[in-house]
């Protein structure tokens, strides 16, 4: 079908796969539980820090954890992916959508990388996977950003024409909107911004130092909750599944309707869950994350239960085990860190 760029429909159909009711919670609420338990690992740490006190494994809360994280970086990259794909049908009201729930899902992983960042220092296979999973994000969101900029510059935000329109020489500039200022400068520094943050996160990936360790793991979950907290907003205050009015006219409200789409997305919240069920029952051995200054070296199965605490088994053992550094280099090209200092 040909993309027409010069007759703006009056109405655009809903689009539900991508902004419908159960996706946009599924998105809202595997945030807000991975926010609270990197919340509660940092603090945790932090506080046996300042006491001196042997940290606890915790390791039910670390497996919970992640598997949220991959799942916000797979699915900000996998809905990404779908608006860029359907670009020619895609509206800037749903792409725009698209591109705060790709934010959203990037800074709550960011997040979440504070927490454990220690076990993928010690893993170069892990630690680079994510990385490239982290800069495949960051390209798509970046492209998101020039997306928006164009369609501000064109006058087509609150338009129905599709967003590859924004590129097309036939589209007509429509009048600017009156906060265009405000999106020109908003949407520049959330693309400078999340680079900056890349590289931040990059380097704290391949960090030894440990100075101001504390500092900057509370100063980053707190930029990184406020970054998903204005994203949800934003996507509340937008979606039609959430406000009373949208910038655009839809022809239908399935984005308001629980389908089975829909339901399968709150659903899946429920995958990791059944792992951790799987650890307490015993069926599924973990052994607890080690501890930077731990250099005894030992392991013990323990039952913890009746101490209080929800993780029920931590692994110890009388038997010294194979000391394991705590960062590992690619053994290819090395550790960025290694170029900063001098041997």
């Amino acid at each position: 079908m040909e993309l027409d760029c010069t007759h703006a429909p009056s109405t655009v159909p809903s689009d539900p796969g991508i902004a419908g009711i159960g996706v946009l919670l599924s998105f809202i609420i595997v945030a807000a539980i991975a926010l609270l338990i990197s919340a509660s690992l940092i603090f945790q740490e932090i506080r046996s820090k300042a006491d001196s006190s042997p940290q606890k494994p915790s390791i039910l809360r670390r497996k919970l954890l992640n598997s949220y994280s991959d799942q916000q970086i797979l699915t900000g990259i996998g809905i990404q992916s779908v608006g860029l794909a359907k670009r020619t049908s895609l509206v800037p009201y749903h792409f725009f959508l698209v591109w705060m729930l790709s934010l959203l899902s990037m800074a709550v992983h960011n997040a979440t990388l504070l927490a454990l960042a220690r076990d993928f220092r010690r893993d170069w296979v892990l630690r680079w996977m994510r990385e490239l999973l982290m800069l495949v994000n960051l390209g798509l969101s970046c492209t998101y950003g020039v997306f928006i900029l164009r369609a501000v510059q064109r006058g087509i935000t609150d338009a129905t024409l599709p967003i590859e329109c924004a590129w097309r020489p036939e589209t007509p500039t429509l009048p600017p909107a009156g906060n265009a200022g405000v999106s020109y400068a908003g949407t520049g520094a959330v693309i400078v911004g999340n680079v900056v943050i890349f590289g931040l996160a990059i380097w704290y990936l391949h960090a030894r130092a440990r100075r101001f360790y504390a500092l900057v793991q509370t100063a980053g979950l707190a930029l990184m909750a406020a970054f998903a907290v204005g994203a949800t907003v934003r996507v509340g205050y937008l979606a039609d599944a959430f406000a009373h009015a949208t910038p655009i006219r839809l022809s239908d409200g399935g984005e308001r309707n629980w389908s089975f789409g829909q339901l399968l997305s709150v659903g899946m919240l429920l995958l990791p869950l059944a792992t951790v069920v799987e650890i307490l029952r015993g069926d599924i051995k973990c052994a607890p994350p080690e501890n930077d200054d731990d250099d005894e070296g030992q392991r013990r199965l323990v039952d913890e239960e009746g101490k209080g605490e929800g993780e029920t088994q931590e692994l110890q053992s009388d038997i010294p085990a194979q000391e394991r550094p705590e960062f590992q280099p690619n053994p290819l090209v090395g550790s960025v860190s290694s170029f900063l200092h001098k041997k």
